[in-house]
């Protein structure tokens, strides 16, 4: 299957598996219940997105500074933005994956998984051989007025 028809599959079904869920875990606990754990979430999701959010740029300004590519947090940014999303979105499968992109441990892991099989196997911006990166140009410049 093409990645177009996967993605379109995927938003054709999770919005009908949340509505289900959402109905099953109102039936068991309740409706007020089920709204108050949807709202909570969200602000579980908007309060971690600010967190992480601060924390990785943060991260990403001191690797800057020293001179550090800030790889991992270049890739962490969309992750936790994907994240907060997720959480934002009401419904319960969402907000499992949300949680999934805004633990650090895990998201640290999805970013190495995206760097290591797609940035540097595609022949992107990090390609590694040898243990050094190519596609990088060294030199020196001097400014001439």
């Amino acid at each position: 299957m093409k990645n177009f028809q996967i993605l379109f599959l995927i938003v054709l079904i999770i919005p009908f598996a949340e509505i289900y869920l959402l109905l099953e875990v109102g039936s068991i606990i309740g409706a007020f219940p089920t709204i108050f754990l949807v709202v909570f979430t969200a602000a579980l999701g908007a309060w971690l997105l600010k967190q992480q959010g601060f924390v990785t740029f943060r991260r990403f300004q001191e690797n800057l500074t020293q001179g550090v590519v800030p790889a991992y947090e270049m890739i962490e940014g969309p992750i936790i933005l994907l994240g907060g999303l997720l959480l934002l979105t009401p419904g319960f499968i969402t907000d499992i994956f949300g949680f999934f992109c805004l633990i650090p441990t895990l998201r640290k892991k999805i970013a190495q998984y995206v760097i290591e099989n797609h940035l540097i196997q595609s022949g992107g911006l990090f390609q590694k051989e040898n243990n050094v990166y190519k596609d990088v140009l060294e030199g020196e410049f001097k400014k001439e007025d």
